[in-house]
């Protein structure tokens, strides 16, 4: 058996901008001091004069990406998203937000899995921040070949974008030759009639790996994957749904305001469904190595398939 590739989606963004500037003459770049972690140096080295560091200023940053976007430019604004969605909050909202502006955030090294940075780094509320904004996309990639097709279509879309990339390298599922992505739309990734998971991001795979061991013990797993979290694919969550009547949400993220919530409001309002969240409690993180960690707050298949069979029985 082949090998499994893995890489963190933080790469892929990095990789897919260098990309992109060949197509968009248009395409600028920004990053607050963090372009070797956030993977922009890529883009830097190829298109010098399309990159500004901004130093640690990430506020300062988000305007100067909202003054590009009034230009005509493509603006991604570029650093972690604790600092992308916390520190420039303010700016995001009023400066981006308000005035529909078509700037791209990148956030990287969201989540737990930034591991050894510890709690002040490891963002577990960005989803819940960003989610506020009226009119603000939101995309969580759960592999390679879905962050670069995510940063293809942001590209793409008119209006303010905040995407979320991961430090941990994690396994690549989809196949690149088949893959689509469409925004605002989620993906049946695996059929089942007993209950269904909903997961975002890195979490993705492990809903797929609790799926295949749930089999073989008797339970019939759906898998859901919600790449774009706001607009959410209302129709595919109300009908898995209605089909198990049973949804276990799965996210990399505070359960408060996140993945779980969102789908919540979706099924209370069309759908009225029993719904366990998985994610991180109410609770900060603290310093470990990210696969630790991740089992350490139960985002991981073995609590997925545990949290399951519990609601099965």
């Amino acid at each position: 058996m082949a090998d499994v590739i893995k890489k963190a989606t933080r790469e892929s963004y990095g990789e897919a901008l260098a990309e992109l500037g060949d197509k968009y003459d248009n395409l600028y770049v920004l990053d607050a001091d963090l372009a070797a972690a956030t993977k922009t140096g890529i883009f830097k080295k190829k298109f010098p004069d399309r990159f500004f560091d901004c130093g640690i200023a990430e506020a300062n940053m988000m305007g100067v990406a909202a003054g590009l976007a009034a230009t005509g430019k493509i603006p991604f604004a570029s650093t972690f998203a604790m600092f992308a969605s916390g520190r420039a909050f303010e700016i995001v909202r009023n400066s981006i937000g308000y005035p529909h502006l078509n700037v791209k955030i990148g956030a990287t090294h969201a989540g737990i899995s930034v591991g050894e940075d510890g709690a002040t780094h490891q963002c577990n509320e960005d989803i819940a921040l960003m989610r506020t904004i009226p009119g603000m996309t939101i995309i969580n990639p759960a592999d390679d070949v879905e962050a670069r097709a995510a940063v293809a279509a942001a590209v793409e879309y008119v209006g303010p974008v905040y995407m979320r990339f991961g430090r941990l390298a994690v396994p690549v599922f989809n196949d690149k030759a088949t893959y689509k992505f469409e925004l605002g739309k989620g993906i049946k990734l695996r059929e089942g009639k007993d209950i269904s998971i909903i997961a975002t991001g890195l979490m993705v795979n492990e809903a797929l790996t609790a799926a295949e061991i749930l089999a073989a013990n008797g339970v019939d797993a759906e898998v859901i994957n919600i790449h774009t979290i706001k607009p959410i694919d209302e129709q595919i969550i109300c009908e898995t749904a209605a089909k198990t009547g049973k949804v276990l949400t799965v996210e990399e993220h505070s359960i408060i305001g996140g993945l779980g919530s969102a789908v919540c409001d979706v099924l209370s309002k069309s759908c009225p469904t029993r719904v366990v969240k998985i994610g991180v409690n109410d609770e900060f993180g603290h310093s470990g190595p990210a696969v630790k960690l991740l089992e350490q707050f139960g985002l991981c298949a073995d609590n997925i398939v545990k949290t399951a069979k519990a609601m099965t029985e």
